[in-house]
């Protein structure tokens, strides 16, 4: 490893292919608070960290929303959930939707997906597909790639293996006088975690040592759970070093693009499936030897439909007409630019179950500025359910305790409450963890009525069939 940094020094100073590679690398329900480079003290991630010195970290990464396939969709496409009609989990992107892999591919590049399922069919895996989804001929992937892997059911660790078998059967079949585009999802740091005889990493941590978000309980089982997500970070840290390795030993470093970037936020408290930070905001680092400077950090604000139309115009493409996405590839050149003033996200339904808690429907929306967030629940009513750990031993104590009246109030509030506010503003600069709600107080109505308006506007343009939120209008008088 030491000599593929000692070469990557050497080639920062080489010209950029105007025809480059890129490898896309996505992990799984992975929040920018869990990665070593990005502030976190704990968890253990030397390959991103690496990667961070050998490019530019985006601290400002939001997906636009915080689940794998809405969010998937808007990374390939340039275009927000609400505007594709895929703010449903199981929602297959519509045949006539061009995603930027398919320009590259008209355009002489060769183009894959491979490891973790990429969601875009609406279905995951290539076993037990929906019969109506074959009927409708709803299936579109494989027309969209060159090279697409197969993606069947199983275990974090025992697809680990298999997913780099992917990878080696893609570089086999890519040609080598045509760039290369290829998507490479990893599994980790995906729910369900492994124990510490399937993930020696778990064993580095010391769950008593652990230093908890302030949105967190403090109780030995949350602790001991936010270990074994740690360790699955640092599986994923250890994956990426071996995709890197692999790519070097092939020659590729030189002229690859790597961008590496999480689909959503960890499935933690008021993480993946809610519009807080830690649901929302993601890693995001790229390396482009000689185009990017190494070591570089951007505060620009970054939504997840602004890697298309960056990727197209890196490649010397132009975007679709349809993509809303924005360019930052100034941004990744270092240059000075005005940047977004605002980027939105939306939470719809999740996964497949009828609707029984807003684990699986709720509905939400939000605007993040440069200092402030406002969160819009349309379904306020109803209480906060979590995503992927309600049946966990951690929550369900948390619930007993609450359903006895010993849990302490803080928590009892965040968590329980019988309805949440419709409204939620937050002071990112002051309340980074979104503990104090500004909404309806009188010395934020401002900055609210402007997040609402320019919330309204967004939704309005993508036809949303939320509900809006505009203010009030004035009463009759």
């Amino acid at each position: 490893m030491l000599l593929a940094a000692m070469l990557l020094v050497g080639l920062t100073s080489l010209p950029a292919s105007p025809h480059p590679n890129i490898l896309w690398i996505v992990s799984d329900d992975h929040s920018a608070a869990h990665v070593g480079a990005c502030g976190n003290l704990d968890v253990l991630t030397p390959n991103m960290d690496r990667l961070a010195g050998e490019g530019m970290r985006f601290t400002r990464a939001y997906v636009t929303s915080p689940q794998c396939l809405p969010s998937r969709a808007s990374l390939m496409t340039g275009r927000g959930p609400v505007a594709l009609g895929m703010t449903r989990f199981t929602t297959p992107l519509p045949r006539e939707v061009v995603t930027f892999p398919e320009i590259l591919r008209t355009n002489g590049w060769f183009v894959g997906v491979a490891g973790r399922p990429h969601h875009l069919d609406g279905w995951s895996y290539t076993t037990n597909i929906p019969p109506l989804f074959v009927k409708h001929g709803l299936l579109t992937t494989k027309d969209r790639f060159d090279f697409v892997a197969e993606s069947n059911y199983g275990s974090n660790e025992s697809r680990r293996d298999d997913f780099f078998r992917q990878l080696d059967a893609f570089f086999a079949a890519a040609p080598t006088n045509r760039p290369f585009f290829l998507q490479f999802g990893l599994l980790d740091p995906h729910r369900a975690f492994s124990d510490a005889g399937k993930n020696p990493w778990v064993k580095r941590y010391d769950p008593a040592k652990l230093r908890l978000p302030p949105t967190f309980p403090d109780t030995p089982a949350v602790r001991n759970d936010l270990a074994h997500y740690y360790g699955a970070v640092s599986r994923l840290d250890e994956d990426l070093g071996r995709v890197l390795g692999l790519l070097n030993d092939r020659g590729l470093t030189a002229n690859t693009l790597v961008v590496f970037v999480g689909d959503n936020g960890a499935a933690l408290f008021r993480g993946k499936g809610t519009l807080y930070e830690l649901g929302l905001r993601v890693p995001l680092i790229v390396r482009w030897p000689g185009q990017v400077e190494t070591g570089a950090v951007s505060d620009a604000l970054i939504s997840g439909e602004d890697l298309a139309p960056t990727m197209l115009e890196a490649a010397g493409l132009k975007p679709a007409s349809a993509m809303t996405g924005r360019s930052f590839l100034a941004t990744l050149k270092g240059q000075t630019t005005a940047g977004r003033e605002f980027v939105f996200a939306e939470r719809g339904v999740h996964g497949d179950p009828l609707p029984s808690n807003t684990a699986t429907l709720d509905f939400s929306r939000c605007i993040v500025g440069r200092r402030h967030k406002l969160i819009y629940n349309a379904t306020w009513q109803l209480p906060y359910w979590p995503v992927d750990f309600f049946s966990q031993p951690f929550w369900l104590e948390l619930v007993e305790q609450n359903r006895s009246g010993r849990l302490a109030a803080k928590w009892a509030r965040f968590y329980f409450a019988p309805q949440r506010p419709m409204f939620e503003l937050y002071d990112l600069e002051k309340d980074p963890w979104e503990l104090n709600n500004l909404a309806g107080q009188s010395e934020s109505a401002d900055v609210e009525f402007r997040l609402r308006m320019a919330l309204t506007e967004w939704m309005l343009l993508a036809r949303d069939y939320l509900p809006l939120p505009a203010p009030d209008a004035p009463k009759e008088r």
